[in-house]
Formats: C-alpha cells, structure tokens, sequence
C-alpha cells in the first residue's frame, strides 16, 4: 500500500522535522513492514508559477501538427524586461484565454531531471514551458495542461510559487500489509500507530458524527455473509464535475489512477477510513437492492467487462425484483449499473461482508481487488455510515450534489470481551511491564480496558476495527511491540540435562563434517527431477519400467511446481548430476559435491489416489484413516551421495594433477563409515548408473549399504556431465542400522609399531576385500593397520591370477613387538589366507 506521508499528518500530529525514512523506522519498529520509502519531488526546482492565459495564436507546423504560440502573464516581478508577458510554445489544446496555468521558467528542473531553458523552436523563442499534471508528478494525464482552479487558499497570484499549494514534494512510504492488520489498509489505521509510535495526538477521520436522512431505497438483506448494508442516494450531481486536484495527486500517488469524481470520492473514502464504497448509477437500478446468495448457474459481468459463473456460495447484490445480479459482494461491482459520463444520481454503498465469504468467492473467480484485500482481512463494522456520509459530503462539496435519502440495515457483531491476566505480558515477554503499562498500551491500540474487582485480571474490549484480537496472548502481543520488541531480553533456552541431539543426529553431523573435510561441498538441490534425467541415469529402462529395482517405484507429485520436474528423486545423485553440470556450465571444472536427505519409492501395491482418505477439520480422523494414510506414504529413506568430475588434486609446478576417479568414490563410502563408526566391505558389483567394470558394492555384515564408481558412458553423456564423472551413494538408515551405541576412542599405545608386508597370489575372480578380511582375521587384534598398496597382474604369477601386496602395520599396547612376534603374525595371516581364498605368499 503507497502511503502520502502529507496524508498521514492531517491525522496525526508528527514532528515538522520527521521524514519519511524516519517515519518508516518507527513503522517497521511497531511490527510492520515497510518495503520502501519513495522521496517525491525531491529534484524539483523552481521558478514553478501560476500564470495567466493572454493570448494564443494558432499555426500548424511542418509535421501537420496544429502548435499554439502563447502569450502568458506570470506577474511583473518575473516578466522579461520590456514585456509584459512571456511567449511559450505548447502542443495541448484543453485550455482557454484568462485560465490560469503551471509555468516553469527558465531554470526550473521538473522530475526526473527535465532542465527547462529558453530556446528557439517552430520559429519563436519559448520563454518556458506550461506544464501537464504527468509533468509535475502529481498525475498521469499527458493529453492535456494543468488548469489551476482556485488555490486551497484563494485566489491565485500570477507568479505565485506553485509548489506549496499542489504539494510537489512528499514522501511515499510502500506499506506491505500482512493478513492480521487489515486495519492498517487505510490513513485511519496507519496514522494511529504513528500517532502511538511517536506518543502524540491522533485524530481520528471516523470520529464525526454523522446524521443521515431515512428515505432511501429500500435494502433487503437475505444473506449471512453481509451483517450491516448502508446505501446513501445522492442526486443533482454534475456530470462535468471533476475531481479536485489534490484529491487526483492524492490518488495518483497511493496507486490508483483517477477515473471521475464518483468513483475518485468512492476510492478516496475507502483509503481514507478503510471501508470499501461502490457506487451505482441510480437511473440503472430497478427498485431497491437485495442482498442474497447466488443461484446455481447465475452469471454477472462485472466492471472489468468479463463474465462470472457464480455458484450457490457466493453472495451477491440484486436489484429488488432479485433476479438481476448486479455486483458480487466484497469483490466487484457490475457492468450494468456503472457510473457513466452522464450520470446525475449515485446510489452509495457501504456494507460489512464476511471475510471468508468474500476471500472464497474472489478465489474462485481469480478476482483480486482493492475492496477484497480489505474485507478479506476485516473491516471496522461501525464505520459504514461514516464512510457513506463522508463520500455523499465530498460529492456535494465538488459536485453539487445533495443527499435525498439514506437506508442502514443490519447489526454487525463485535468483538467478544477477553479476559487476560495483568502480569500475561510479563510472562510471555520475559520483562516486569507492570499494570499501568500494560492498561495503556491496550488503550493506546483502541481497547476498553477494566479492572477485574477481586483478582489480577483485566477485561478487556476490543476496538472494532481490530477483529485480530481473540485471546489472551493477541494482547500480550500488541503490548509487546508497542514496548518495542528490540527491548526484549535475548535469552538462551537451557537444554534440560542428559537430551539434546540424538546419536543419529550426531552421526549426521559427524558424516557431513567428515565429507567437507575430505574436500566435498554439500549442497541442497531441489528433490523434483524430471522424466529426462531419470530416463538418462539408465536405471533398467527410466520412467515407467516397473523391476525388483525399488528405485523404479517412482513417487509423481499431483500438483508440481513444474510441470519439467513432476517426480520426487529416487536418488540423490538424479539431483546431485544436474547440479554438477550447472556448476560446470558456470566455469568450475573441479566440483566435488555432497548431499544428505530423503529419497522417495512408493510403496507396492499403494493405495490408488480416490481410496486415500482425505481428512477434514471438522473431526479428528480416526485410527483406522491414520494407518490409511501412513500405508499410503512413500518409503523415504534417507541417503547420503558425492558426486565429483575434474582435477581432484591440481596441477603446478610441482607436477601434474590428479584426475577424479572411482577410487575416489569408494574412499567417500569409507570416510562416511568411519564416521559413522561402522565397519564396510568394498566388492566388484554391477547397478545402474554407474560403469559395470568400475563399480562397487558398499556392503555391511553382508548387506549391500550402497554404491560407489564411475558412471557408464550413456549416462554422462544423457545428462551432459564429463565423461568418467564418479558418484557415490549409501543408504545410511541400513548403514546406521544396529549402531547406535557411541563410537569408542581406539586406545592410543606409546609403544612403537611394526611393519611388514606381504604379497599373496590368488585367482583372479577372488575379490580383494576377502583375501583382506581373511589377512585380518589371521592377524589378530595387534593389527593396527591393513592397507592394499599393488596389485599385479602378469607373467610373474601365471595367466589367470594377480598378485595382491598389503601393508601390514602392527602394534601392541603393553610392549615392543619382537621380530619373531612380527614375523610369526604375518605367518598366521598367509595361512588364514590361504585357508579362506586359496591364497600363495608370492616369492
């Protein structure tokens, strides 16, 4: 919402020196929002004078155009020297002889930095410029020039300065309103909490009395989404009237573009008080007006030319025979009775509509309007005939209009009494505000506020216009943030003593540290991918081939954000790739990426979509619809990935990089089972996407954990990642599974280690993750260390063999390992060997 701060201080006495950035800070300070602060007029400079028409001359130019020469008055003071008035060019026709003008003199800068100067053009010399309401920022007509009527405060002086009386310079604060301050959607509202904030006098545009006529039409209200119906008839209206000027430029600077004097006075009140008027052309309306619900199949075309299939829900305005829509409540008013050039007599209206009712219908109807912000959040029930008695006044002042009758049906409900603790406050805030604080903020807001005889509690009204305010703790909050929710103490929450993380929380700590250590950057992708990537990883076929594969069990959203990406990952690498490529793309060949999170796979044989209960809030759904709908949720395990490409260590001066590989891959796995404190096996396996002679199944105690290498050429080359590009991927939920207990410090022994090595000779289907496991069990518990440094594969050891040499480092924690301890260890581990895979010890 654009807010004149000159508006706001016709209602609230603000310091003359407060500007509107300051104004903004003690908006946002009292809990609102305040997107901008726009400086208006801040780059005019004058001379910017009233001038009088003398003279025109007429001519047409070379482009056909039809130009004036004018000869304009602007006061003897300001004249050239030995003429009495000066000669302006200008292209607009809408202006007489003895009207009085805007004239910027040589010198002047208008807004946007629009320098004027004296220069010669279609053959005379323009001394100046006669200036259009879009041209001195206070209006968006261009067509023609301004024409002052009289000043606000007379007559008009040639040569007068301009400026203070059409208010060329202001402030214009953009309020966003949020749901709950509706009240604020006006002058009325805002000017209040400024008038709080700053601790000065407030006075309130609704505060008048007002004194309506009977005789109106008649009003019948049969709806229960409308509570209270005004409807003020005014006649005599002139239809040449226009509106004021500092009406438009007050208008044109809230945002809303001036149309005619009904509908401007209309949009003027409704930012003025906060109650939404529409207005009818009387000569259109049949009899008087009926307020009712929508009959199945009923259309409206409304002011925007379109037409509306309305539905039994909706409540709408009618003329008395009730079988003529003529508007849609709270939202917008018809076609058929809009105001025209010529009308004389307006039918004035202001009601109180439900809030659900009027958000429901304007929903429904894709309708957003300025009416419908306002009801939808809640309006002041009480100040109806304020509003229509205020917008028949304006008509009349400008218009020459008079009221000739007026009708006020209904009795709007208003808000419930609350009754609140006196320390309430104090307790939800941390802070001892006290009771004369607390009574004064809640008057300061609108409320009655009385002392409970007998008890520490107060009772409390609250003001109509705040229907927000429902409980006890809407109360504490309004004395919150009038105190200033800056002066609330920042305290610490203190975790009660033996909880905090649990263990699985802190393994994921542990495993996401553990990857950013080892040089992974973790990031979030969205969980949406699209039928292309998951059709480029390969997995047996994509979307829509339905194997023992789970991951072919794909989750569709019903409503996706986009229509690209409508499934949910059954991988974190179907996210991880793409966002590998677009960091590539952007110009970083070296990326290393992790992710932790959910994936989804349906369920077999998952409940189809119109068997799935669907609870409402009217009930609590029962045991039986909560394991319904528990059966019908996807599994979502949750993963952890690495995806990598590019130069793992960099290249120098100190020699060539490292390319990316596999192993790279498969030591990720180890790094998230190390800190996670569990043991894995590394074998030869074969799964899509990846590579099936460079591929690794992640097993523990049997169980395949996950799946680690480089990924098939068909799938980088399908997702536009670089060839050879290696993944990872664990399930951590079996990787954790069983593992709950703390991780235990090894024992640190002071003793030196021994080192032997040993190579072993086996067949070569024989993994090397079994004759490893065979070598530690033959080892024993002085084994600190097994590494595998070189495989073999060649004449020395025969056609269909390798050679495996491990590393063995051993240690004990109460001696020094003799070398007959040493060598009789890697004895017992040659033999275990040879026991388990068939293994020789190659000599």
């Amino acid at each position: 919402m654009l807010v004149p701060l000159s508006w706001l201080r016709e209602h609230a006495d603000l310091p003359a020196e407060a500007t509107g950035r300051e104004v903004a800070e003690h908006l946002i300070a009292a809990g609102l929002e305040v997107e901008g602060v726009d400086v208006i007029g801040a780059d005019v400079v004058g001379p910017l004078v009233a001038g009088r028409v003398e003279s025109i001359e007429e001519f047409t130019a070379s482009n056909g155009k039809t130009i004036r020469f004018c000869q304009v008055d602007v006061g003897p003071e300001l004249a050239p020297v030995d003429q009495p008035t000066r000669g302006i060019i200008c292209g607009a026709h809408n202006f007489v002889v003895g009207d009085h003008v805007v004239v910027a003199l040589p010198g002047a800068v208008l807004p946007g930095g629009f320098a004027i100067g004296s220069r010669k053009t279609y053959g005379h010399v323009s001394d100046g410029m006669i200036c259009s309401t879009r041209e001195l920022g206070i209006g968006d007509d261009h067509a023609g020039i301004l024409v002052l009527a009289r000043a606000p405060s007379g007559a008009w002086e040639l040569g007068q300065d301009v400026q203070p009386e059409l208010g060329l310079r202001d402030d214009v604060l953009d309020v966003a309103i949020t749901p709950d301050r509706g009240y604020c959607m006006s002058i009325r509202g805002l000017a209040r909490e400024l008038a709080t904030a700053y601790g000065v006098a407030f006075e309130d545009p609704a505060g008048r009395t007002t004194d309506l006529p009977g005789g109106g039409i008649d009003v019948d209200l049969r709806a229960g989404g409308c509570d209270r119906f005004v409807a003020v008839t005014v006649t005599g209206l002139d239809p040449a009237a226009t509106s004021p000027l500092w009406m438009r430029a007050r208008l044109h600077r809230s945002g809303i573009r001036p149309i005619s004097l009904a509908v401007d006075v209309t949009n003027y009140v409704q930012l003025e008080l906060g109650q939404p008027l529409h207005a009818y052309d009387a000569a259109t309306l049949f009899g008087g007006i009926v307020v009712r619900d929508a009959a199945q199949g009923e259309t409206v075309q409304t002011l925007d030319g379109a037409g509306r299939a309305l539905e039994p829900h909706d409540v709408v305005i009618t003329d008395t025979a009730g079988t003529r829509v003529i508007g849609v409540a709270g939202v917008m008013g018809g076609l058929s009775t809009e105001i025209g050039p010529a009308t004389t007599e307006v039918v004035l209206e202001a009601a109180h509509f439900d809030p659900v009712s009027v958000s429901r219908t304007g929903r429904r109807l894709g309708l957003t309007s300025e009416a419908a912000k306002r009801f939808e959040r809640g309006v002041d029930p009480t100040v109806q005939a304020v509003a229509a008695s205020r917008a028949a006044e304006l008509l009349a002042e400008h218009g020459g209009a008079r009221t000739a009758g007026a009708t006020d049906v209904g009795s709007p409900a208003l808000p419930a009494r609350l009754r609140m603790a006196v320390d309430h406050p104090d307790r939800v805030a941390g802070l001892a505000y006290g009771a004369e604080v607390v009574c004064r903020r809640l008057t300061d807001v609108g409320c009655l506020v009385t002392p409970v005889e007998g008890s520490a509690e107060l009772e409390v009204q609250p003001p109509p216009w705040r229907p927000d305010l429902r409980e006890p703790n809407d109360l504490a909050e309004e004395v919150l943030r009038l105190e200033g929710y800056a002066n609330l103490p920042s305290v610490l929450p203190l975790a009660p003593a033996g909880r905090g993380l649990t263990e699985r929380q802190r393994m994921r700590r542990r495993v996401g540290r553990a990857l950013a250590a080892a040089g992974y950057v973790e990031v979030l992708p969205s969980p949406f991918v699209g039928s292309a990537v998951l059709e480029g990883l390969a997995l047996h076929g994509g979307v829509g081939n339905d194997t023992d594969d789970g991951r072919h069990q794909l989750v569709r959203v019903a409503n996706p954000i986009s229509d690209q990406e409508p499934y949910l990952r059954p991988l974190l690498v179907a996210d991880l790739l793409p966002t590998l490529r677009r960091n590539i793309g952007r110009g970083t060949p070296e990326v290393a990426l992790f992710e932790m999170g959910s994936v989804f796979i349906a369920r077999s044989g998952d409940h189809p979509a119109d068997e799935v209960p669907r609870p409402t809030v009217a009930r609590r759904p029962s045991a039986k619809d909560l394991a319904r709908l528990d059966a019908s949720l996807p599994v979502q395990p949750e993963h952890v990935a690495v995806v990598l490409a590019g130069d793992r260590s960099p290249s120098g001066w100190w020699g060539t990089g490292e390319k990316a590989s596999w192993a790279d891959a498969i030591e990720a796995a180890r790094v998230v089972a190390l800190a996670a404190g569990v043991e894995i096996t590394v074998r030869a396996g074969e799964r899509a996407p990846w590579h099936p002679g460079r591929c690794a199944a992640i097993e523990r105690d049997g169980v395949a954990v996950g799946w680690a290498g480089e990924l098939h050429p068909r799938v980088t080359a399908a997702l536009d990642v670089p060839a050879r590009t290696a993944a990872m991927e664990l399930d951590l939920d079996l990787l954790a599974a069983g593992s709950g207990a703390p991780v235990a410090a090894p024992a640190v022994s002071t003793y030196p280690a021994a080192k032997e090595d040993l190579a072993l000779v086996v067949e070569s289907h024989v993994p090397a993750a079994e004759v490893a496991a065979a070598v530690r069990t033959g080892a024993g518990d002085l084994l600190e260390d097994l590494r595998l440094f070189d495989v073999y594969t060649g004449d020395q050891v025969g056609p269909g063999h390798k050679s495996l040499a491990f590393h063995l480092r051993l240690r004990a924690a109460d001696r020094t390992l003799t070398a007959d301890e040493a060598a009789d260890i890697r004895n017992r581990a040659v033999r275990e060997a040879a026991v388990r895979t068939g293994a020789r010890l190659r000599t």
